[in-house]
């Protein structure tokens, strides 16, 4: 079965040539298309999606937040930010949300089908200095709590992440299912706009040497 891909573009020219470029491609199936953040929100959690590709700027609100809200519905998606604009802003808000990459429109064709397949594999288009500064930005500017979103198990397990505990030490630990652990990882990792558990790890190692 090939990559299910979802795009969200307010251009009804663009959505047409993205679903061409990527629909010539085997081992993709553009499963369906949304004009706005409102219908996108509605469409994707029913049509299984892996990919949603999203642009940054829609009608009503920007892809950054529809990407976070997503992720939150839907744990196991992918989102690629679509853009006209090259902005660090920009790029350190998607991480945040969850993005596992951004892309400028003027990407090549051939560029473009790679990317989504990187994505769709779980793969990061997001470079090692790029989430750096993403961990720099989270540690200087949060006044608040980050874990402030969490409930008591989430944040139960985040703490044990930080303790380099699997999936299954961490079940153990709590007396729960490894699956009920999956799944509380998936929720906890969106909440805080992160794609993998290695950044919970980073972020729960340094809050606990702030503690110290």
């Amino acid at each position: 079965m090939g990559t299910r891909v979802f795009l969200v573009d307010d251009h009804e020219i663009v959505r047409r040539g993205l679903a061409d470029l990527l629909g010539s491609a085997p081992d993709f199936e553009v499963v369906g298309e949304a004009a706005s953040v409102g219908e996108a929100l509605v469409r994707v959690p029913q049509e299984q999606v892996d990919v949603a590709v999203l642009d940054v700027r829609l009608p009503d609100g920007n892809g950054v937040e529809l990407c976070r809200d997503l992720r939150a519905a839907c744990p196991e998606l992918r989102c690629l930010m679509l853009t006209s604009y090259s902005d660090d802003e920009a790029l350190l808000n998607a991480i945040m949300a969850g993005a596992s990459g951004f892309v400028l429109k003027q990407i090549l064709g051939t560029d473009l089908i790679s990317a989504v397949r990187t994505v769709g594999e779980g793969g990061s288009l997001l470079d090692s200095r790029t989430t750096a500064a993403l961990m720099n930005r989270i540690r200087s500017e949060r006044t608040t709590d980050p874990l402030a979103e969490l409930s008591d198990q989430e944040r139960a397990v985040f703490d044990l992440i930080g303790e380099g505990m699997t999936n299954r030490e961490i079940a153990e630990r709590l007396f729960l299912a490894e699956k009920t652990i999956k799944n509380y990882v998936s929720r906890l990792l969106a909440k805080l706009g992160m794609q993998r558990r290695t950044q919970a790890a980073v972020l729960a190692a340094d809050l606990r040497n702030q503690r110290h």
